[in-house]
């Protein structure tokens, strides 16, 4: 029976790339989204990949989401923390909401995740949790305080969660993308976009693909022995 995986914010950008990715590895996917229901409804009929509607940063919303996937599709091996938001700005202009939103859903949404599906996994003896973390998360960003420090959480999170699963037969890891082709990049304004690609030493923008890959080895059978890792996918713009 295939392995059941949900994919958080899994319905666009990197999220669509890895579910697409895990359902040609041969996992049962199901994609997690937040509030586009027209973009959801389009990738689910493409591909065939059943998706559910909730907050990741509501916790209850993510017991029951995850309690209601086990019901329908099955039991949830494979959890990868892709949803994401933004609230730039600097320190002086940003607002406490702007602060709480981007750390109830990018760094709660890990913890609530976890806690909707860890246990299972440990009680059976077999798990995969990927948080995507950021190259930002790791080398900081100007006007991204609140972002940055919900990402380096990720980052500390996957290595202390990691020290639960290991004996257990659950890994837990992080990838940390650089710099992706996204639609979110795409409206970067061109030079400021230019000035971005140059210091990428690799000279391009990532590829949805290629985060999509990393996931795929990491919540492989082979990768049974990497857990606490953080994979920096982004071009040689930070060596971490």
């Amino acid at each position: 029976m295939a392995r059941v995986a949900i994919v958080t914010g899994g319905t666009r950008g990197i999220g669509a790339a890895i579910s697409l990715a895990l359902m040609k590895q041969g996992r049962t996917v199901v994609a997690n989204y937040a509030g586009n229901e027209a973009k959801a409804r389009e990738f689910s009929d493409a591909h065939g990949i059943r998706a559910y509607k909730w907050d990741v940063g509501d916790h209850q919303a993510c017991l029951d989401g995850c309690a209601q996937v086990t019901q329908e599709v099955g039991p949830v091996d494979i959890v990868v923390n892709n949803a994401g938001i933004t609230r730039d700005g600097t320190l002086a202009r940003m607002n406490f909401d702007d602060w709480n939103d981007v750390m109830r859903v990018n760094l709660g949404g890990c913890f609530n995740m976890a806690k909707a599906c860890f246990p299972g996994m440990v009680e059976r003896g077999w798990g995969r949790i990927v948080n995507i973390g950021s190259i930002n998360g790791q080398a900081g960003q100007y006007g991204q305080v609140n972002y940055a420090a919900a990402k380096s959480g990720i980052h500390g999170f996957t290595k202390a969660l990691a020290q639960e699963g290991a004996k257990k037969g659950v890994t837990v890891n992080a990838i940390a993308p650089g710099y992706i082709d996204t639609d979110m990049v795409a409206a970067v304004p061109p030079p400021v976009l230019e000035k971005i690609v140059a210091k990428i030493p690799v000279g391009r923008l990532g590829h949805a693909e290629e985060i999509a890959r990393g996931v795929v080895f990491l919540t492989s059978e082979d990768a049974g022995f990497v857990t606490g890792s953080t994979m920096s996918i982004n071009g040689g713009q930070h060596m971490y």
